[in-house]
């Protein structure tokens, strides 16, 4: 019973102390009153008879102020004034990359605010700021007729700038037909006792960083940042003029809106500085026909750097406010508390991943324009636009206002002013929604993620090309496609962990298998190099798909699920053989975690975006790094001969574009990844210090390039990753990013790999020399016809001789040598 009744008190507390604060001045005030009343009484008898006629009067009086007292502020409230602070979110190298607000402000201190504001402030709104204690009754005798007689809340003038502040703090309430006397009143009340606490330096402080300006901004540093892209500090005299200018009527003052009324109202500012010689005459002519040259910063949480990482730490932020509270019991606001967020990004690398991300889908955008030409690319799937429509927000909004099927399309064929995205700038134009629809639908979208694999630090995430037009997140860890041979990987570290040895040959025929449902299913290779053997290098390097299955059968479906699990990888994984050519769908958050866990030697690093988050009261927040981190998933000896595997995809395998095409040398290791019929393509990086995931494909996998040789991982995502290394490589800065080195390989280790990446038997050498010799004659005899296109066996040949006279210089064309050795 006592903890109930502690419990009803600490919630009754903090009301009663307010009550007590409000009543004991009303109540000392009262009795200060009765007391003068009775002593006048005592002295003039004869005014007795007056209280007849001066009682009610007095009584209501009385009550009012009374009622003003307790609802005004008390002094330990005022003590602990806080303004709505927007939260700040920064970068790993305190770059501020964005805030959450309702309110957009940031405060600054006096020191920081341009001698110019105040001046102009001062001049304008009061003039006797500084001789008066938070009432000037000059200025109020001034109003009283328009203000409390007529009810004019429009009138102004007879308001200090503390009283401004009083009001701006506590906004005025509705008491009836005496609402003006009392928030007048209560104002004058809560003006006298800041006076009383706080400096003047410390109201015009408070002041500034609280009054509203135009375009939904508050406090003068954001009004700054807003209209002349500065700092409170950075503002010119005719700047401050403006700023303050705005005051007396934000909308209709507006230099953005009405920039000839803020010219005009500039101008009485300046003229106002003047008069009460803060400005000099001279100074105020030359200013006063300068015209108003703003440069506004455009506000948008869809602009500046890494807008899909805060709108998707966002959610994140929400539920951690929900789940902390302050110091007062209270839980925070992610919108009002001023939380500083400090994140693992980097702002150099964020800015270059999303320079690479446009850099690419730019091009690639054109040639899946080019590569449809007139035709639409859904062509024979009308019904992925059908389904567009239904999903968009328009639809669904006149779907709810109880619109018929048919009403809903004849508004939805209305044409209507519309934006339009484009690689070559925003558009304007006048289309329906439906054709506003269909031209978003022919955009392909991507994904980049760059980890820290020894931490698991996110340095990059982009969701996206445009957040403004495209606000789905192709990076977090709810939004999964499927990964193609990107899985491979996982796979090989399994058959290793078994035991399978790397030089062992395995056969790329075909193998029919039956799933546990019964369902009969043959893997098959885009090669046709069915008659080749491999070893797991070779097989990865080319991304053989029937020599992953055989891995897979091998080492165990259900233990390679497990390795993925240890991983990091939380997506569901069906117990099918097929989720070796990466069947299942997972999100690029998961698989760059993964391939994280590999480049950390097989110790599992998930990734992590929040290094701490900080609140006003100087309370720090660091636990934020996933569950799982520093389990060791596999051996590091699998992890290295993983590594070196997939460095061999980027020498010469289906990622060799890299070195070649463009020129980045890098110590990197790799695997690319297409997934059926072009729908997704995928590239995995690894180097020492940087992990980088991306994706690239549409937002409805439908949609897609008819052509392998367009629509694959290498030629769509891989890109990506080398415009970004790139300009890592020529940032000083990153020279431990440029310059880093796999770890060499044991000498076990590298025996283990000591063998070719695949053999090919004496017949087969023989059938395909045959072909070449053919296509070499059609060659000689005319050099002007355009060679016979060359099959993956003869490029498979070619390599195979070039090594055989390598080792053997006598070697002649037609012996058929089986050769075994390293390259």
């Amino acid at each position: 019973m006592n903890e109930i009744f502690k419990r009803i008190w600490h919630w009754l507390h903090p009301y009663w102390r307010k009550f007590r604060e409000g009543i004991q001045p009303a109540l000392e005030y009262t009795n200060g009153i009765i007391n003068r009343i009775r002593e006048y009484y005592r002295t003039h008898p004869r005014a007795r008879k007056l209280t007849l006629f001066l009682g009610p009067p007095l009584a209501c009086f009385l009550i009012l102020i009374t009622v003003v007292l307790i609802d005004s502020p008390g002094k330990t409230e005022l003590g602990r004034i806080q303004n709505q602070v927007a939260s700040e979110v920064y970068s790993a190298d305190s770059v501020l990359l964005g805030r959450y607000y309702t309110q957009d402000r940031t405060e600054v201190r006096y020191e920081a605010i341009a001698p110019s504001v105040i001046d102009a402030l001062i001049a304008t709104e009061d003039v006797r700021f500084y001789q008066h204690e938070g009432v000037d009754y000059i200025s109020l005798g001034r109003v009283l007729f328009k203000s409390i007689l007529q009810q004019d809340e429009s009138s102004g003038g007879g308001s200090t700038i503390t009283q401004q502040l009083s009001k701006n703090l506590y906004p005025r309430k509705r008491y009836w037909v005496l609402s003006m006397l009392v928030n007048k009143l209560r104002e004058v009340i809560t003006a006298r006792r800041l006076e009383k606490l706080y400096s003047k330096k410390e109201l015009l402080t408070m002041y500034l960083n609280t009054i509203p300006f135009a375009d939904n901004t508050f406090g003068i540093q954001a009004a700054a940042q807003r209209f002349y892209s500065t700092t409170a500090a950075g503002l010119s005299t005719d700047q401050s003029a403006v700023l303050v200018g705005m005051l007396k009527a934000t909308t209709s003052y507006n230099p953005r809106v009405y920039p000839e009324r803020a010219f005009h109202r500039r101008n009485v500012v300046l003229s106002q500085m003047v008069k009460y010689n803060f400005l000099p005459k001279k100074s105020a002519d030359s200013l006063y026909v300068k015209p108003i040259d703003l440069k506004i910063n455009k506000v948008s949480h869809h602009m500046g750097l890494a807008p899909y990482f805060r709108e998707y730490l966002k959610s994140e932020l929400l539920t951690w406010c929900k789940n902390n509270k302050k110091s007062d019991g209270n839980p925070y606001n992610l919108y009002t508390d001023g939380l500083r967020i400090y994140t693992t990004i980097n702002s150099k690398l964020q800015t270059y991943a999303e320079n690479a991300v446009a850099e690419q889908m730019t091009i690639v955008q054109k040639q899946f324009f080019e590569h449809w030409g007139k035709e639409k690319p859904w062509k024979g799937k009308e019904v992925v636009v059908q389904e567009a429509i239904r999903r968009s927000t328009r639809y669904k909004k006149l779907k709810l206002q109880g619109m018929s099927e048919d009403e809903i399309m004849k508004v939805m064929k209305k044409k209507v002013p519309m934006r339009l995205f484009s690689w070559d700038g925003e558009q304007e134009a006048t289309i329906s929604p439906i054709d506003s629809i269909e031209h978003t639908l022919q955009f392909l979208n991507a994904g980049f993620l760059a980890v820290e694999p020894g931490s698991g630090a996110v340095k990059a995430w982009v969701g996206g090309i445009d957040h403004d037009y495209f606000q789905y997140d192709h990076v977090k860890i709810t939004t999964k496609r499927q990964v193609g041979s990107t899985f491979k990987p996982i796979v090989y570290a399994m058959a290793l962990e078994k035991g399978i040895q790397p030089c062992e040959l395995i056969s790329a025929g075909q193998q029919t298998y039956i799933d546990k449902e019964g369902v009969k299913w043959t893997p098959r290779n885009t090669q046709n190099d069915y008659q080749v053997e491999y070893t797991m290098r070779g097989a990865l390097a080319y991304s053989v798909n029937t020599v992953a299955v055989k891995l897979i059968d091998q080492a165990g479906v259900d233990n390679t699920i497990k390795l993925a699990r240890k991983m990091g990888i939380t997506s569901e994984l069906p117990d099918v053989p097929s989720i070796a050519l990466g069947s299942s769908s997972i999100s690029l958050f998961e698989m760059t975690g993964a391939y994280a866990c590999i480049a950390n030697e097989g110790v599992a690093s998930p990734p992590y975006y929040i290094d701490s988050i900080q609140d006003l009261e100087g309370n720090t927040f660091n636990e934020f790094k996933s569950p799982g981190k520093g389990e060791r998933a596999f051996s590091p000896e699998t992890a290295r001969l993983v590594t070196r595997m997939m460095q061999s995809v980027v020498h010469e395998g289906t990622a060799s574009r890299l070195r070649w095409k463009y020129g980045v040398y890098n110590d990197v290791a790799g695997k690319t990844g297409t997934t059926q019929a072009n729908a997704d393509g995928w590239f995995m990086a690894m180097t020492p210090k940087l992990v980088i995931g991306t994706w690239v494909g549409a937002d409805d996998p439908r949609i897609r390039f008819r052509l392998t040789e367009l629509g694959q991982g290498s030629s769509t995502a891989l890109p990506m990753a080398a415009f970004f290394l790139k300009q890592v490589n020529k940032d000083p800065e990153f020279k431990e990013i440029s310059n880093a080195k796999f770890k060499p390989l044991p000498s076990q280790l590298s025996a283990e790999l000591d063998c070719d990446l695949y053999e090919l038997n004496a017949d087969l050498m023989e059938q395909i020399r045959h072909t070449v010799e053919k296509r070499d004659s059609i060659i000689r005899a005319d050099t002007t016809a355009k060679p016979p296109f060359e099959t993956f066996l003869e490029v498979l040949y070619k390599r195979k001789m070039k090594i055989m006279r390598a080792n053997n210089p006598d070697t002649s064309r037609t012996n058929q040598v089986r050769v075994l050795g390293g390259e």
